[in-house]
């Protein structure tokens, strides 16, 4: 009687063993179902079957009357946007949260496609144009930098890696970067842990925008990259790009208007649509929403400082 009670224990512990590894199995062929579908899925912004490649040279972008929906059917978060960038200006994008400043950036490198009108960049439509190529001749720093474990010179060389040492540092300079990487102890060589965990935001954001100079892009588009510093550095940072990207046309969307005071042409966004449209000089002359900006901004500053 014993041993047979021993047996029977044995048996229903291998089968509750069994029945614990069903569990498992099911629910990894479920994640793995998941993950495979992810890994096929096919991006909807592809190649078309006739790309034109080398045919942005100067960087002229026009939108002519863009509207864009993220989903077929919903409400639209850009209606009929119409300007002009032209090559070496720098195009400013002011607005209230949800006004529709990133989508309208997104656009220019085909993260989405326009659901109307069309974006040209020196003439020819960005649905016409080889992916590889159109993105390689725009530089863009997101809202979040994104940082790969590596090296910050290999974070940095992401987009050129046959770039020199020097040209890694000249782009670093540019980025106010160059200061702090040789406080570290081994500089360039310093390690990054996952998305650069050790740095802090503003660390962050200027490696990224080191990462997109290098490239010395027709385009380049700073989508909120210098909220994470202090309004020294950002200035500094401003003055550099100047220089740097003087052939380039510019896109700043920025929520501090200090960031903005200089650029050639200035949009502000509303609900989706352009409101107002001019220098600084001009729209405070003509936009009351522009002024009320500069005032609840500048004006509290100016208190503050003063």
């Amino acid at each position: 009687m014993i041993a047979f009670i021993n047996y029977v224990t044995q048996v229903l512990f291998s089968l509750s063993m069994v029945g614990m590894m069903m569990v498992f199995v099911s629910r990894a062929k479920v994640s793995a179902d998941r993950v495979n579908e992810v890994l096929e899925t096919k991006s909807e912004i592809a190649d078309p079957a006739e790309t034109r490649n080398n045919v942005i040279r100067a960087g002229e972008v026009v939108f002519d009357r863009v509207s864009f929906a993220y989903n077929e059917g919903r409400d639209e978060v850009l209606s009929d946007l119409s300007f002009t960038a032209l090559p070496g200006q720098t195009i400013a994008v002011l607005g209230a949260t949800g006004s529709g400043k990133s989508s309208l950036v997104s656009l220019i490198p085909r993260l989405y496609d326009a659901t109307g009108g069309r974006v040209l960049i020196d003439g020819v439509d960005v649905r016409d144009i080889g992916l590889h190529h159109l993105r390689s001749r725009i530089g863009m720093v997101l809202q979040e930098s994104v940082l790969f474990t590596g090296t910050i010179r290999d974070n940095i060389r992401f987009g050129k890696p046959e770039a020199t040492q020097e040209e890694v540092e000249e782009a670093a300079k540019a980025a106010q970067a160059h200061e702090f990487i040789m406080s570290f102890p081994e500089g360039y060589d310093t390690q990054l842990g996952q998305r650069g965990v050790n740095l802090s935001g503003g660390q962050k954001r200027r490696i990224s925008i080191a990462r997109a100079l290098l490239v010395r892009p027709a385009i380049l588009i700073l989508d909120d990259s210098t909220s994470a510093v202090d309004l020294g550095t950002e200035s500094r940072i401003q003055k550099a790009l100047k220089a740097l990207m003087k052939e380039s046309t510019g896109f700043v969307i920025a929520q501090r208007i200090s960031s903005v005071l200089e650029a050639d042409k200035i949009l502000v966004l509303d609900e989706g649509r352009i409101i107002a449209e001019g220098t600084h000089g001009e729209l405070m002359r003509t936009s009351r929403v522009y002024q009320d900006i500069y005032r609840s901004q500048l004006g509290k500053e100016e208190v503050a400082y003063g």
